[in-house]
């Protein structure tokens, strides 16, 4: 996979694309991270790219020239299945859209930042529209951090172990199952003794009750519609 990230600020992107699963993940070239730094397409002296709303108000808003001249020259060089910017008013990021995305070739992203980009770079350069949750940042390089991340630990070669992303949180519609690593025993709190007896279809089996027992707390929305979805009854949820 080839992502690219069109940002006016790259710094805030360089530390984290760095470290952990994002860096092992460049360096198996399981993906290509490029981040561009917006101000080069700005040809003013002081590199501008972005100006106060028409209409007035507070804020700033990235300016057209720069973005379009940066995607423009990116379309040039390759096609990608989505052009994708972070804004609060985007579809709310999913599992689902994470599965999505992990099964495409190219990705562009664009962050916004301030008050929010220049509308007419939304009507014809962008293909998606995501947001991170209900909720301002002041920009959008956090939020392309975490989908980024997202959908790279989805790629095969990305994690260790492969299997490692099909069993997390979201990804069956339900909340993970609780965890444990040694010691077996820690200030009297012990380790389930299922976990510790090698059956393994028992502890699926008790891995999916404490699934389902996790999400009914926590987020019965979640399990509500995993019922739905799934077409089994509600009585097995109401149990709990």
């Amino acid at each position: 996979m080839r992502i690219d990230i069109i940002t006016a600020f790259p710094k805030m992107l360089e530390s984290p694309l760095g470290e952990s699963m994002l860096r092992k993940a460049q360096e198996r070239n399981v993906v290509d991270i490029v981040v561009h730094d917006l101000r080069d397409f700005a040809h003013d002296k002081h590199k501008t790219v972005d100006d106060s709303p028409y209409g007035g108000g507070a804020g700033m808003v990235l300016k057209p020239e720069p973005v379009f001249e940066a995607v423009e020259i990116l379309l040039s060089e390759r096609a990608y299945d989505d052009v994708v910017l972070l804004a609060a008013d985007g579809d709310t990021f999913t599992q689902k859209t994470a599965n999505m995305l992990s099964l495409e070739n190219n990705l562009l992203f664009i962050c916004g930042h301030y008050k929010g980009v220049d509308e007419r770079i939304r009507e014809r350069l962008i293909t998606r529209e995501i947001s991170v949750g209900d909720y301002v940042l002041t920009g959008g390089e956090i939020a392309a951090l975490t989908v980024i991340d997202a959908v790279v630990r989805l790629l095969p070669g990305a994690l260790g172990d492969s299997e490692s992303a099909l069993n997390d949180s979201f990804q069956t519609g339900l909340l993970d199952s609780p965890q444990y690593t040694r010691p077996a025993e820690f200030r009297g709190m012990k380790v389930p003794d299922v976990l510790l007896g090698g059956n393994h279809e028992e502890v699926g089996k008790w891995r999916e009750q404490k699934s389902i027992e996790r999400t009914s707390r926590r987020r019965p929305d979640l399990l509500e519609k995993y019922y739905s979805e799934s077409g089994a009854g509600k009585a097995q949820a109401q149990k709990f």
